[in-house]
Parts: C-alpha cells; structure tokens; sequence
C-alpha cells in the first residue's frame, strides 16, 4: 500500500469518528467500523501461490521465516512480503570451451534447477531475482570449460555420457553453495571446427574401409580352407578307391562289360567291303572261359 492509500484511509477513519461523535449512540459502532475500514485498507494479509515462498520484509530487513503456500497475515505498514519462485526451471546457456588437444569446442547445455524452498530468503538477500544471469550462466560456463580440458575432442564424442555426467557433479556442488538445486543436466549439442570434423570423418571413412578389407581377408581363409578342405576328401576317395584295385577286380569289370555288349548284340554280323578279317572283339575271351 502506497501513502496515498494510507492518506485516504485516515481520512476515512477521521470522518466516520467525527461523524459519530454527532450522532451519539451510533458513536462505538461506527468507530469500529471506521477502525475494521481502515484495517481492510491496509491489506493486513498476503496470499502465497502453489509453487511461490513469500520472503517476509521487516522495514525492508529480510527475515528467517519462510512463508509457504497459503493465507498468512502481516503487520501492515512494517512487514512486506516478496514472492519467489522455487518451482523447477529450465536454464540453456552457450558456452565456449577447448578440449584437452587443443580443439575449439562449442557447447550447448541445459539444465533444471530450483531455489532450495527453505533457503529462499538467502537466495532473496544475497542474489536477488536475477540469479540466472548473475550465478547459473557464469557457472555453466566454467564447469564446461573445465572438465572439456580433460578431454580430447573425440573423446567428447565418443565419452559423451561420462562427459554429461562430470559437468552434473560438477555443477551441481557450485550451484547447491548458493542454494540452488540441479535437478537435470544435458549437453544439448557439441560442435567443432570444420577441418576437425572433416578430418573426424575421414578417420572413420578410413576405419570402415579397413573393417571391410578385414572381413573380405576373412572369407578369402574360409573359401580357400573349404577348397583345402574339400581337396583333401577328393583326394582321400580317391585314394581309397585306388586301394581296392586288384587284378581279379578288373578281370571282373571286362567280363561285366562283354556281357552288356552281347546283350546289346542282335546277331548280325558286321558287312566288310575290301577284305579283311570279320571283327568280332571279346568272343575270344569269352571261348577262353
């Protein structure tokens, strides 16, 4: 409440009393009521919203208590409330870095985080409102800087998880030393240099042409181990066969065979013009028998 407004409430006040003291009987009623006028002007109490501490102001001096969410009532004139917020906020910063080989890196890092509800009136005497860009942006900034030196620019990559998570432990002990709670923390994107990257990318073109290369020397030993493989069966059969030979065996295989051939005959002899013997092949062999 402003002065103007505590003007016109005693001025209220002043009026309905000497009004009253006209009026005699009327005069006790119309005091109190006067008194309840002037007490309603000044807004003796203070609503603190879902998720909001009120920090209470003695003639501006900040006080232990914290008042949570609810009606509570204050001194007029002496006491003021302050409204905070404690409820989780989100906070992206941009920081600028180098790696532990030297690399530029380039971070973009979001948190959540919350005033610690019960240290809401340090946070009001010694930070004020603005401690986002007074605290949380000065601090994400250091913390990535620091732990991207511990690290070589693939590693940012490739340890991108650990990464995260030594930035979190980091920054959530710097921040809790002014009241103030990381609940979350994510590195939102890392970008380099365009020759880096470039030559990032010409190391895993490379890698993945090897890894093939690998793969192809591996199914040439396989393909050529089941030549091997197979070649020594072969050659094993046919060994085994060659053992089996004997003379009474191919003895037997010509007999097999002139049978098939008379078997095969239809008992016409062959017509030889010019002279000569008549053929007649195994009949021979056969009468020997």
């Amino acid at each position: 409440m402003d002065e103007q407004d505590i003007y016109r409430a005693k001025e209220a006040t002043r009026v309905a009393m000497q009004f009253a003291m006209k009026k005699g009987p009327l005069r006790l009623v119309l005091i109190i009521g006067a008194i309840l006028v002037f007490f309603l002007f000044l807004s003796p109490w203070v609503q603190i919203g879902a998720g909001e501490r009120g920090i209470v102001l003695n003639f501006g001096a900040v006080q232990k208590n914290v008042l949570g969410e609810g009606l509570h009532f204050r001194i007029p004139i002496m006491q003021k409330v302050a409204r905070m917020d404690v409820k989780v906020q989100k906070a992206t910063t941009d920081a600028a870095a180098a790696s532990s080989n030297l690399q530029d890196v380039s971070s973009t890092v979001a948190i959540n985080y919350h005033i610690v509800p019960d240290k809401a009136n340090i946070v009001y005497q010694t930070i004020g409102i603005d401690f986002k860009e007074r605290i949380i942006d000065p601090a994400v900034q250091e913390v990535v800087k620091a732990v991207s030196a511990r690290y070589s620019a693939e590693e940012l990559i490739t340890k991108r998880s650990a990464v995260s998570d030594a930035m979190k432990a980091t920054l959530t002990e710097r921040l809790m030393a002014h009241n103030i709670a990381v609940d979350a923390f994510s590195i939102v994107g890392f970008s380099f240099s365009k020759i880096f990257m470039e030559a990032i990318e010409s190391k895993q073109t490379a890698e993945q042409l090897a890894l093939k290369a690998n793969r192809d020397l591996e199914r040439i030993k396989i393909e050529a181990e089941q030549k091997i493989t197979a070649a020594k069966a072969e050659a094993e059969s046919l060994r085994l066969q060659r053992a089996n030979i004997s003379p009474d065996l191919i003895e037997l295989r010509k007999i097999e065979a002139n049978l098939k051939a008379i078997d095969k005959w239809n008992g016409i002899l062959p017509q030889v013009t010019g002279g000569g013997a008549v053929p007649f092949i195994g009949v021979g062999d056969i009468q020997k028998r």
